[in-house]
């Protein structure tokens, strides 16, 4: 929890005991259902929870947004950036059903009210939102083709419409496509820990 701290030290007393209680929720839940590797259940945190919030240290959500997560598996990015903005409306997808109760769960017992998670695939989903955030769950073109749709026109962030992902690794193939318009940010500019050093998000407006 203490990395949660370390870089957003202006969280609320509420905020932070929603972080608190998601180890708590996240361990209690992966021993019935392995929605995070076993052996990395104690990098929660930095893995999973602080990662997810390198989107909020690349954009400050305004109030009323909507974001579509797509792949949630058990909530990440998610659940997470829907504590860090608890103003904005996030539908968390995914087509495995076990994870997605995870989720559900999850999101009920930290008691987030700007969270629904259904199981569905990205092709089904009919929604309109002004972002889609996701943590590597395909190649960039074969997710920019699926959600597409899904963007809406309406524009009032800081930064246009479009997908923000994480992604690790050399990705300097996958971008080709989208190199002219897509913004790539090393997540190593905010968080110091070596494990972000080959991982960043990655923005493509719509």
């Amino acid at each position: 929890m203490e990395e949660i701290i370390k870089y957003f030290p202006n969280i609320t007393q509420g905020q932070r005991e929603q972080f608190i209680e998601l180890d708590r929720l996240y361990r209690e839940w992966n021993e019935k259902i392995n929605v995070i590797s076993r052996k990395d259940i104690d990098n929660l945190y930095l893995h999973h929870i602080l990662h997810s919030l390198a989107i909020a240290q690349y954009i400050h959500f305004k109030d009323s947004t909507s974001i579509l997560d797509f792949g949630t598996g058990g909530g990440f990015p998610g659940i997470p950036l829907a504590i860090m903005f608890p103003h904005c409306q996030f539908k968390l997808i995914d087509r495995t059903a076990k994870k997605i109760k995870v989720a559900q769960e999850i999101a009920q017992s930290v008691g987030l009210q700007n969270v629904m998670a259904q199981q569905i695939s990205g092709e089904e989903e009919k929604g309109k939102y002004e972002f889609v955030v996701s943590r590597a769950v395909m190649p960039l073109d074969d997710l920019l083709k699926i959600i597409k749709k899904n963007i809406s026109k309406n524009q009032f962030n800081a930064l246009p419409n479009g997908l923000i992902c994480l992604k690790g690794g050399d990705i300097q193939a996958e971008v080709q496509s989208v190199k002219k318009i897509a913004d790539i940010t090393s997540i190593s500019n905010w968080f110091k820990e070596s494990w972000f050093k080959e991982k960043n998000v990655i923005h493509v407006p719509i």
